[in-house]
């Protein structure tokens, strides 16, 4: 299978066009303001470069809702550079007596360009940033809502309630649920089962009758539940 081939885009050609042109400016200009040989090639190389790594920076900061305005900044400088560059060289300037101040411009610039560099390449990635937010959690020392803790109303008898009040108030309070009959309470058979083991125990180790309160304490029972068992017993 034959592959199709590349179309040729014309954003494509446009740019490399602009781009080699851009380049060759920057070249001359660099040349022209005391920076020979390789020198004067390295200057574009650098100016380019900074203006696609801001680009790039600028981009991932606003998809990502976060500020942007270092890496703005950066390529505004970068884009001067290079617009100053084509600007220069357009005929406006006399290459063969280029200003001193231009002179410093050109020889500060690797020194602006690597600290751009620097910052941009050091900016923490946005995904890197959200991980570690994530995995961090609130760090110590930041106030947390507090949950009100619901008061419980604990009941309290006024002071001021009547003497002859009192007693029958006590007397219910100690007096506990009613008692269940015993004849109304039918045990499971495995559990008489149990507790006529455990009587039989009682008496052996003791010699005496099994307590069906202490049978039913073995057994787990409440102690409404003493006659039920010692009907079995």
């Amino acid at each position: 299978m034959r592959a199709l081939p590349a179309r040729v885009d014309a954003v494509i050609i446009q740019a490399v066009i602009a781009g080699a042109l851009s380049f060759s400016h920057l070249h001359d200009l660099a040349e022209a303001a005391g920076q020979g040989g390789w020198k004067a090639w390295a200057y574009p190389v650098s100016v380019d470069l900074l203006l696609v790594a801001a680009w790039r920076r600028m981009r991932e900061q606003q998809r990502a809702g976060l500020p942007a305005g270092g890496p703005r900044l950066w390529f505004l400088i970068a884009l001067a550079a290079s617009l100053g560059a084509n600007i220069a060289t357009a005929g406006l300037l006399d290459l063969n007596h280029v200003p001193a101040l231009l002179r410093v411009v050109v020889a500060g610039w690797p020194a602006v360009a690597f600290f751009g560099g620097t910052l941009l390449a050091h900016t923490p990635r946005t995904s890197d940033g959200a991980d570690r937010s994530a995995s961090t959690g609130p760090e110590v020392g930041e106030s947390m809502p507090l949950v009100p803790t619901p008061a419980v109303a604990e009941p309290t008898v006024s002071g001021t309630a009547e003497p002859d009040l009192i007693p029958a108030l006590e007397l219910t309070s100690n007096a506990g649920p009613a008692p269940v009959p015993a004849s109304t309470v039918h045990l499971p058979p495995a559990l008489v089962d149990r507790a006529q083991a455990l009587a039989r125990e009682l008496r052996s180790t003791t010699g005496e009758p099994a307590d069906p309160d202490a049978v039913r304490a073995r057994l787990g029972l409440p102690a409404s539940m003493t006659p039920a068992v010692a009907v079995h017993l």
